[in-house]
């Protein structure tokens, strides 16, 4: 973990998941906290090195890699948080995440972990999109939903604390299908994006860049084809396909592997929030066949 300045002012803690950092007339602002209190703890270590201190917490939304740390700040230095109202209720209590990965039910014991459920917090502070103070830092908390419910990212000085609105290409890359919960969504934050005039960016998940329209494009297109995919697929079953035998075409197909079920579970939320798209594009209609969801092309 290394903590790099990219203005006078704004900083990132570079790694897995990238951290941000203001610092403003002596003050200062943390954006996300990381997974647990462990990665909290060394930035703490860092920023102790730097003489820079923590008054404030942004998370910008309810997944543990982002806010997991939070709890360890809070109890530490007594520090405010601050979220979005509803990402808030989910990191108030975490087992929301394991219950919707769940399809509502309890959830079993192999989604109880660290990476889907992380320690609670209280949040101090709800944040609305548009300009908002926080002590000395005036910025703008930008709505970018799509990755989850209501994620926001914040936008300072010209530099923008993307939060997972959008990932660096290797990222991309690697993973092949993005966690989504809503793919229409997903792609409104992206080409909202697009129509900012910016210094840099810096997402959840890879490098800080100050011209990012390329990356931003591939983002775009990534999230197109794996819905083309999809309906390609469902056009080609001339009686339609389960749900069910859909998802394992959209594995083998882009060669995922999910070596536990909490893996398999978020691509299965990425797979639906695709299909929800194609449905409510009134391109697929999707119904009950032999007590399974049926889906089948419409012609529009």
């Amino acid at each position: 973990m290394e903590l790099i300045e990219v203005s006078g002012c704004c900083y990132y803690f570079s790694g897995a998941v990238n951290i941000g950092y203001i610092h403003k007339e002596g003050q200062g602002l943390l954006i996300d906290s990381g997974i647990d209190k462990g990665t909290a703890k060394k930035v703490l270590k860092i920023l102790n090195e730097h003489q820079l201190p923590v008054d404030y917490v942004i998370l910008t939304h309810a997944h543990t890699d982002h806010y997991g740390g939070a709890s360890y700040l809070q109890k530490e230095l007594q520090v405010e948080l601050h979220a979005q109202r509803l990402e808030a209720a989910i990191m108030e209590h975490p087992i929301l995440e394991p219950i919707y990965l769940w399809n509502g039910a309890v959830p079993i014991k192999q989604l109880r972990n660290k990476f889907l459920e992380g320690e609670p917090v209280i949040i101090d502070g709800f944040l609305f999109e548009g300009q908002q103070e926080l002590g000395p830092f005036h910025f703008e908390a930008l709505h970018l939903p799509g990755h989850s419910y209501s994620q926001i990212g914040v936008l300072i000085d010209g530099i923008l604390y993307a939060a997972d609105s959008y990932f660096g290409t290797k990222v991309l890359a690697k993973h092949k299908v993005p966690f989504i919960v809503d793919a229409d969504a997903t792609i409104n934050s992206l080409e909202k994006l697009k129509s900012l005039t910016l210094q840099g960016a810096i997402p959840g998940h890879g490098d800080y860049e100050t011209a990012f329209e390329e990356t931003i494009q591939a983002n775009i297109e990534c999230h197109n084809n794996i819905k083309l995919f999809l309906l390609n697929s469902i056009k080609a079953s001339t009686d339609g396909i389960s749900m069910e035998a859909l998802m394992k075409r959209m594995f083998d197909h882009f060669g995922l592997r999910a070596r536990e079920i909490g893996q398999w579970l978020l691509y299965r939320t990425s797979f639906t929030a695709y299909i929800s798209s194609l449905i409510e594009g009134g391109t697929v209609s999707i119904s009950i066949n032999e007590y399974t969801l049926w889906l089948k092309g419409e012609s529009v």
